[in-house]
């Protein structure tokens, strides 16, 4: 891995990496046999494992259990340097592909509180639009992680701090490999941010009707 940039946005480290994967692996997702031809908003092809196996996987499971064999430790060391403390909550990952139709946007949001590493690596085509971050909900103060095949960017969520969204570009469909350290200790996660359980709870039970009804987050 090239290790470009390593910013500090609103507070929060995001870590920008290209050449994520190897040249190999890169050209197994390119080559996914998926449907890339959405008319929908979003396909999002879903795939969870663990140190024990496969927990659920819409693709082939034989390029899950590689991935998470070649990029795991690649992406723990992140989390240890983004934000250590929550590298001790980890329990499982999660690679998922997302094609986002070229005309849809989704909302500007902070991302779920089972998160502890939040990982997009783009994929295709050689031009779209990469991910932008914001000081606050309402979108203020952009930063672009730009656009570019292999490119990982990577960053550990906090309640209402780590604002961002994405989009297609009006022409090309967006097709990424999101890439996500997860964990099931939800409560330990609000210790270590130093936030309300109950509430940032309740916010993260909300917003998937939120967005379904309204497209909208709290």
């Amino acid at each position: 891995m090239i290790k470009n940039e390593n910013l500090n946005f609103n507070g929060n480290k995001l870590k920008i990496v290209d050449n994520f994967l190897s040249a190999e692996d890169f050209q197994k997702l390119i080559n996914l046999n998926i449907d890339k031809n959405i008319k929908k908003e979003f396909n999002i092809f879903h795939n969870e494992i663990n140190e024990n196996g496969i927990i659920t996987s819409t693709i082939d499971v034989n390029l899950i259990e590689n991935l998470h064999k070649n990029y795991h430790s690649s992406a723990l060391n992140i989390l240890k340097d983004i934000n250590p403390e929550k590298a001790k909550l980890y329990d499982y990952s999660d690679f998922t592909i997302i094609v986002t139709n070229k005309n849809s946007k989704f909302p500007i949001h902070d991302d779920t509180p089972n998160k502890l590493l939040s990982g997009v690596i783009y994929l295709s085509p050689e031009n779209n639009n990469g991910t932008s971050f914001f000081s606050d909900k309402k979108g203020s103060n952009r930063f672009d992680a730009k656009w570019k095949p292999n490119r990982g960017v990577f960053f550990s969520r906090v309640e209402r701090k780590t604002w961002h969204s994405y989009a297609g570009d009006g022409k090309n469909h967006r097709i990424v490999l999101v890439y996500n350290l997860m964990t099931h200790r939800i409560r330990e996660v609000y210790k270590v941010e130093k936030n309300n359980y109950f509430l940032g709870n309740l916010r993260w039970k909300l917003n998937p009707y939120l967005f379904r009804f309204f497209k909208a987050y709290i």
